[in-house]
């Protein structure tokens, strides 16, 4: 938001706008989706419609061949995985800044390709 806009809803003191967040529930008709890019040697993965329990705070991935990896968050809602998951159905294990944790088992399955998106019928509940 442009400075003239900001100084029209805020209060400005010595050059800076203090903003205040607040995490509201939100509803979402159907699951959360997962859209997969990436390459042959890792796998970057968008988390999207996450409803309720908010934001995520961590992503574990698990291929057919697979253990469990931690995931790291590469920018915003977009996690990374450096593994070759090809060909392979995968599960994610997601922890919401809610504290509520959902295994979303074989959510994408082994005829993937780079750039699909996939959804689940799985979503998170609202905690306080």
């Amino acid at each position: 938001m442009a400075q003239p806009a900001w100084l029209n809803i805020s209060i400005y003191e010595a050059g800076i706008i203090p903003i205040v967040y607040q995490q509201v529930k939100c509803w979402r008709d159907g699951g959360v989706r997962f859209t997969i890019t990436g390459s042959n040697y890792f796998e970057v993965v968008l988390a999207t419609y996450m409803a309720e329990s908010g934001s995520i705070k961590s992503i574990s991935v698990k291929g057919t061949n697979t253990g469990w990896m931690q995931m790291s968050r590469n920018w915003g809602a977009i996690w990374q995985g450096m593994s070759s998951l090809e060909k392979q159905a995968i599960s994610f294990g997601v922890t919401s800044t809610g504290g509520q944790y959902i295994l979303f088992q074989d959510v994408i399955p082994a005829c993937w390709q780079y750039g699909q998106t996939f959804s689940s019928w799985r979503q998170f509940d609202y905690y306080n």
